[in-house]
């Protein structure tokens, strides 16, 4: 039996979580509204990241109307996905995977119940392994399964993603090698606190001209190639520019707490910054 203090918490969360998906679609709105009228007229989609949090979290989301969630690891979601809670309340939920996928996690992630997208190949490999697992495990009457290409427009050594250069190929393989996917967009992280403030973010920027390109050289229609971009800092500027998917978590759940870790973004400047130390060490100065 649930004690009166974990009914207060659940009718506190409900709200919290109602009025920030709420304040969230309406600014996703207004910012679509703010979009010069040459950019296809796609209605953004919402996708909440619920890493980290509970599955109640998730069923009070789907409750307000929410129905895309995204998660980065692979065995979180394969646990959230296979909930009870989850699979009883929430029967039209889709799941997007936006974290990086080893392809040795590709037949657990394609078994996840109601698997929606992943947006995250960043690989002609890893295209083929998903390929291949998708129809081993879903048979011939499948359907395709929507997948994105994931480019590194900031060119970091801590983020995944595939050079720039290789998009066009990359695209190419896909929808003509992989007949079990359905190539459906392109998406970045980018640089994490860009200032708006120097003018357009030119990680999006790049992921715009890679899509043009894509559709110029493989005669794809615009609108349908997605731009997957933007994150609860950036989401509005993200769609102003012409985002299709903006993945935003933490203005909905609260911060995210790791147990005992730093998130992974400090986790990645940690090491960076460790790995220039080691560095400085080993370089020999040549005379």
């Amino acid at each position: 039996m649930s004690s009166p203090f974990d009914d207060m918490w659940k009718v506190a969360m409900s709200e919290e979580v109602g009025k920030a998906l709420q304040s969230v679609v309406e600014r996703m709105n207004q910012a679509a509204a703010r979009r010069p009228k040459t950019l296809p007229a796609v209605p953004p989609r919402l996708v909440a990241v619920s890493k980290t949090k509970p599955p109640e979290m998730v069923v009070e989301a789907y409750k307000q109307g929410q129905r895309n969630f995204g998660e980065n690891y692979v065995n979180e979601l394969v646990d959230k996905a296979s909930d009870p809670v989850i699979l009883e309340s929430c029967p039209e939920i889709k799941w997007h995977f936006i974290g990086h996928l080893q392809k040795n996690n590709v037949n657990k992630l394609l078994a996840v119940p109601n698997l929606f997208f992943v947006e995250t190949v960043d690989s002609v490999k890893l295209a083929d392994r998903v390929n291949s697992s998708w129809q081993r495990l879903r048979g011939a009457s499948m359907q395709r399964l929507k997948v994105m290409v994931q480019i590194n427009t900031s060119g970091e050594h801590s983020k995944h993603g595939l050079p720039p250069e290789e998009t066009v190929n990359t695209v190419k393989h896909i929808v003509t090698q992989c007949s079990a996917l359905h190539f459906s967009g392109l998406m970045t992280i980018g640089h994490y606190g860009y200032d708006l403030t120097l003018g357009p973010n030119p990680d999006f920027q790049m992921l715009l001209s890679r899509r043009q390109e894509v559709c110029n050289i493989l005669n794809l229609p615009l609108e349908e190639v997605e731009l997957s971009m933007g994150m609860s800092t950036d989401f509005e500027h993200a769609i102003e520019v012409g985002a299709t998917n903006v993945r935003v978590g933490s203005i909905i759940f609260g911060n995210r707490e790791y147990p005992n870790t730093p998130s992974p973004e400090k986790t990645s400047k940690i090491v960076s910054e460790e790995a220039a130390k080691k560095m400085q060490h080993l370089t020999v100065s040549e005379h």
